[in-house]
């Protein structure tokens, strides 16, 4: 895992640094700071992962690989619902005009 801190977002809420001080530091007037390069091991995830999910301003992001998504089912013509509509019939059921 590897994070990113956007110090223009920060707000010195200091959650970052209560959760994982290891890997945030807080600067004179409360603003976190990332301590080294944002490369966090598996031992050290969850905490970080709480100061990624606790920060009010989403200051904190994962960065890295892009996870792959989840391919959709494919429609088919009798699946969809638009094929089966009949504009000109029903314009005046539902209240539309022209």
């Amino acid at each position: 895992m590897k994070i990113r801190l956007d110090r223009t977002v920060c707000d010195g809420f200091g959650l970052c640094g209560k959760h994982a001080p290891g890997y945030f530091s807080l600067d004179d007037w409360g603003y976190a700071c990332l301590t080294g390069d944002g490369t966090v091991p598996d031992e050290d995830h969850d905490k970080v992962m709480r100061a990624l999910l606790d920060c009010p301003v989403h200051a904190i992001t994962e960065i890295g690989e892009p996870k792959p998504s989840i391919p959709h089912p494919a429609l088919h013509d009798e699946d969809d619902p638009a094929s089966h509509v009949k504009t000109e019939h029903n314009e005046a059921e539902w209240g539309f005009i022209r």
